[in-house]
């Protein structure tokens, strides 16, 4: 019996999975770009009926849709350990969750976990996980778990019972978020349709049993045709951005350093283009269609479905995940395979670090301007405004919705809530905030950009989002503050009717005077 490598062993394979947590643990709030604007919700969900204050400007409605994932789990929670650990801790254990799925893929696939899969560990802090998208995060670390379990039962002859399991476990993932359901349903039947061809089907039957095998996966479409009386009114558009999608490819790793960021993205790259070369190492059948379906996927998909931005880049870490766990090395030659194991802890443990700095840097900032709530009293309405720089800047935005914290610990008002029918439980019912009531109205922009936009569109320049109209034109009845973070274009002078109260070198907090 051929001896375990180190790089398999139990006890290494969990420091990775618990490794993976570490950039999260120092940070008071986990600096994700949305995250501050899901805990604003979070805090409406939980307090709204015992809050004057939040009932003046909210509403909340529970119906069943595919999104709920972390909305449920903050529910028991939050009374033991508060709202904001209560969120830490789950945002937290997304990354090693979804390392758990990677190496239990790996296991039930080449009947061990070979070195090369440490090479998809970065990739749990993603595009996806790193702005915000956490629903979405946690149901694609649980769709590779469950994946993971289809192969052990598929792999010890168990059909009927995986019938029975995923029937349950399909409705489950749909609810944590729909994305995560659809991911299971392309790997298990790209994988089935191996398994269907390898016991000496034809591919008309192979296709016909896979179809079979799915239904107990399909549950949730008849919830969704049900719709619950709801309809998704978000758009869908932006099909086949050529350059859109190769500027995603680069962007999988997005975090602060453009160069570091991409260099992970070119690692991967040559560590897929040396399994298609190299003779030590093998893709694995069973695994590289689910993987070349994901990324048929994220090429034909258009970046927005029924309001869902970014639809098609929250695909990239888990194509690039996939196609790296299906790389195996062979048996033929230990050495390579020490190396690709030493060379995989470097990157994923370089990686990390970089996650762990660029978070600490984020930490940091994020404190230094949440100085401005003790300013804020308790149920004010705050109008909250960034700059958008027109993706001119690497680093992620993480600043974009910190005005969900007015919510969160002054049980205020802030603009930075999504409202989106058919996919978000939370609306706004502040009618005095007009246009300004929704996360669309923070967004300033600087001469700059407004003219590379006319540029680009062809239309007459609109200086309605400079900050300095916005200032002029927004109603100044239905706030009592304004709050601005690294506006696009603007010096913090007195204006008529805003004192300013609190001031950083790139923020400000105005008091309205009535």
């Amino acid at each position: 019996m051929a001896e375990t490598a180190w790089w398999e062993k139990r006890w290494f394979l969990a420091l990775i999975v618990l490794a993976s947590a570490i950039p999260l643990l120092i940070p008071e709030t986990p600096p994700l770009v949305d995250l501050p604007g899901h805990m604003g919700r979070f805090r409406v969900q939980l307090d709204l009926a015992n809050s004057r204050d939040l009932q003046r400007y909210f509403e909340f409605h529970w119906m069943l849709v595919g999104n709920l994932g972390v909305d449920l789990l903050v529910i028991p929670l939050e009374p033991l350990i508060g709202l904001e650990s209560a969120v830490k801790l789950i945002v937290a254990a997304i990354p090693p969750l979804t390392v758990v799925g990677i190496f239990w893929i790996a296991k039930e696939v080449h009947g061990r976990v070979p070195p090369t899969a440490l090479f998809a560990v970065p990739f749990v802090y993603g595009f996806p996980f790193n702005f915000g998208f956490i629903n979405f995060s946690l149901s694609t670390g649980l769709a590779l778990i469950a994946f993971a379990f289809w192969l052990y039962l598929t792999n010890h002859h168990r059909l009927a019972l995986r019938a029975w399991l995923f029937t349950a476990i399909s409705c489950a993932l749909w609810i944590v978020h729909a994305y995560g359901w659809g991911i299971l349903g392309m790997l298990a039947f790209a994988s089935e349709l191996i398994r269907q061809r390898d016991i000496g089907r034809s591919w008309r039957r192979a296709f016909g049993s896979c179809v079979v095998a799915m239904l107990p996966l399909s549950i949730p479409i008849i919830v969704m045709i049900a719709g619950n009386g709801q309809t998704v009114a978000g758009g869908t558009g932006y099909f086949f951005p050529f350059w859109g999608k190769i500027y995603a490819l680069a962007d999988m790793l997005r975090d602060r350093w453009v160069v570091w960021d991409s260099f992970g993205v070119a690692v991967a790259l040559l560590l897929l283009g040396a399994a298609r070369f190299e003779p030590h190492l093998r893709f694995s059948r069973q695994l590289i269609l689910p993987a070349l379906l994901i990324w048929l996927t994220f090429l034909i998909m258009p970046s927005q479905v029924l309001g869902l931005t970014y639809a098609d880049v929250r695909l990239g870490p888990m194509m690039f995940i996939l196609a790296i766990v299906a790389i195996r090395d062979t048996d033929g030659n230990k050495q390579i395979s020490r190396l690709l194991a030493w060379l995989g802890i470097a990157f994923a443990a370089l990686r990390l670090i970089g996650n762990m700095v660029s978070f600490g840097i984020a930490d940091r900032e994020t404190r230094t301007w949440l100085t401005a709530l003790s300013h804020i009293p308790n149920g004010a309405p705050v109008l909250f405004l960034i700059g958008e720089f027109c993706n001119q800047r690497w680093e992620m935005p993480r600043h974009a919705h910190l005005g969900g914290f007015v919510i969160t610990r002054r049980n205020g008002f802030a603009n930075n809530q999504w409202e989106t029918a058919g996919a978000q439980l939370l609306r706004v019912n502040y009618p005095a905030a007009g246009e300004f009531r929704t996360h669309r109205s923070t967004i300033t922009k600087s001469p700059q950009c407004l003219a590379r936009i006319a540029r680009a569109t062809g239309k007459q320049l609109l200086t309605d989002q400079l900050t300095s109209r916005v200032l002029q034109r927004f109603p100044r009845d239905a706030f009592d503050y304004v709050w601005i973070i690294q506006p696009g274009e603007f010096e913090m002078l007195s204006s008529p009717g805003l004192t300013p109260i609190w001031h950083r070198k790139d923020a400000v907090l105005y008091r309205i005077e009535h």
